[in-house]
């Protein structure tokens, strides 16, 4: 199969030039590397050597390389019609052009769906995580419309953990998992130890478990889980009232001299519950690269002070269940990146671009470890406990809303979010003026596929492609329309529909990847 593109090695009409990188060459190119296709069943296979035998192969091909071989693309079908479009009036001219999913080499649009897990789509986990590493990277460095002197502002990585709920095994790197009780023999009220002298490997499914079930506090995990982004919106809140305390001004004129920014991502641990990673940047009143009024280390005692402080009350989930107090773990953990105009140790392994590739790893990390099909025990729990609380809760609230048309009980969707163990947040986030916006970042990627088509055909967008200089500011330029889409679409299904497409899809995915790995390998060996 040397047919599909967009995957090195597998696309008949590729230059070896294009896998090059000085005098090496990227193994995975050319017929006597052939994709991995080992999952690929005997019914897969037939329905591939129909395609090649009807000739519809080609087709298959063109579609794949348009989604970037999604492994589950949407199907759609449908028509839009383009027109002209006046940006000061608004007024709409002629018809530019039209397009139908009949036009489609399958027949039907396939678009990308855009899942951010790579257990789900190895493809679009890409796209989403190099997103998400070309938005935190701005925040550190500068561009993409963020100046470069954002390099020199102050800025903390920190960690927030979740608080214990009871003793869990885990895994303690080599070492035993919980040697050591009060008393030796020590057992807990339901007769069960309070110790384990087992070391478990890093992937064994009991890491995370409980020591005794009955001991561990579901319920508590299940809220602290649930009111997490509340938590968070309040830590933020009282890290701004901290800092104007520590300059002296008031809440309301915190902007006149610094501006806080951030980014965090979620990452599940072993024992089911969310663990925050954070970038918090100072910058000055005129936002992101003016001078911060305090140093790294300032910043630092500030936040470890307000994470401490911080705290949120959880109503009760029914008729006799107590108010919960919660807070952060006492694990916080705080690292000075940049004290302000220079690193805080030049020596250290911690340096803004490895937090940025670290951050955009977790944002696309496999949940498999958490997901609610995976037979783990305590996790199982942890739905099961969503799902009872829920219930709970709306037979003591009810289904009203107040005058405001909120919901009167506080855990009205805890149910819904049984699926991620409670949890209802985004898994990646940002302060406004953090640095750019993923929404504009794929639009950029769209305006540069759009002008790459063009260049076949248009002098001026060859001119414009090639002006690498400019090319950057154009992708991103805030342009006013002049165009208006008018589409009737209608969803027909997702995936592939024939069952050795997704095979494909998958493997060229997968040797897509192998040459990203092995260009950035040559480029760092290069240097």
């Amino acid at each position: 199969m040397t047919l599909l593109a967009d995957a090195p090695g597998i696309h008949s009409d590729a230059s070896s030039s294009t896998w090059n990188s000085g005098s090496a060459s990227f193994p995975g190119f050319g017929e006597d590397a052939p994709l991995d296709l080992s999952g690929l069943t005997d019914a897969g296979f037939q329905a591939l050597t129909t395609r090649v035998i009807d000739k519809t192969f080609d087709a298959f091909a063109e579609t794949a390389a348009a989604v970037k071989n999604c492994a589950h693309p949407i199907r759609l079908v449908g028509r839009s019609e383009t027109y002209e479009l006046d940006p000061v009036t608004g007024e709409v001219g002629g018809l530019l052009s039209s397009y139908s999913s009949t036009d489609a080499p399958l027949g039907l649009l396939y678009r990308a769906c855009g899942n951010r897990r790579a257990d789900v789509c190895p493809s679009c986990s890409r796209t989403y995580a190099r997103d998400t590493f070309a938005m935190i990277n701005a925040g550190l460095v500068g561009g993409k419309t963020v100046p470069d002197t954002v390099a020199e502002n102050p800025l903390l990585f920190a960690t927030f953990t979740a608080p214990s709920f009871g003793h869990v095994h885990g895994h303690r790197g080599g070492k035993p998992c919980r040697p050591r009780s009060r008393n030796k023999g020590e057992r807990c009220p339901h007769g069960r130890p309070t110790a384990c002298h087992q070391r478990h490997d890093e992937d064994a499914p009991i890491n995370g478990a409980p020591l005794c079930f009955e001991c561990y506090d579901w319920q508590s995990a299940v809220i602290w889980q649930y009111c997490l982004p509340e938590l968070w919106r309040y830590t933020t809140q009282a890290l701004r009232r901290a800092l104007a305390r520590r300059l002296g001004v008031p809440d309301s004129r915190l902007g006149k001299i610094a501006s806080l920014q951030f980014v965090k991502v979620a990452e599940y641990q072993s024992r089911g519950l969310v663990h925050f990673h954070a970038l918090i940047r100072l910058d000055g009143p005129d936002g992101p690269g003016s001078a911060a009024p305090l140093d790294g280390l300032d910043l630092a005692q500030i936040l470890q002070a307000a994470a401490a402080e911080v705290f949120l009350d959880a109503p009760p989930a029914f008729a006799g269940d107590p108010a919960r107090r919660l807070r952060w773990g006492k694990q916080l953990d705080i690292r000075v990146v940049r004290e302000g105009d220079r690193l805080e140790d030049p020596d250290s392994d911690l340096t803004p671009g490895q937090v940025a590739g670290y951050l955009a790893k977790y944002a696309t990390k496999d949940a498999n470890s958490v997901r609610a099909d995976t037979p783990r025990p305590h996790l199982t729990r942890l739905v099961e406990e969503c799902r009872e609380l829920a219930e709970s809760a709306a037979g003591h609230y009810g289904y009203g809303t107040d005058e405001k048309g909120k919901p009167l009980n506080p855990y009205r969707y805890l149910g819904k979010w049984a699926h991620m163990l409670g949890f209802r947040g985004h898994f990646s986030t940002k302060s406004r003026r953090y640095s750019i916006t993923l929404g504009r970042l794929r639009r950029a990627r769209a305006r540069y596929q759009a002008l790459v088509a063009a260049s076949h055909t248009d002098e001026e967008a060859r001119a414009q492609l090639l002006d690498v200089g400019q090319l950057e500011a154009l992708l991103l330029a805030d342009e006013e329309e002049t165009t208006l889409v008018i589409g009737e679409w209608a969803y027909q299904g997702s995936g592939w529909t024939n069952p050795g497409d997704e095979a494909l899809a998958l493997a060229a995915a997968a040797r897509a990847r192998e040459y990203d790995q092995w260009k950035a390998q040559t480029k760092n060996t290069n240097r």
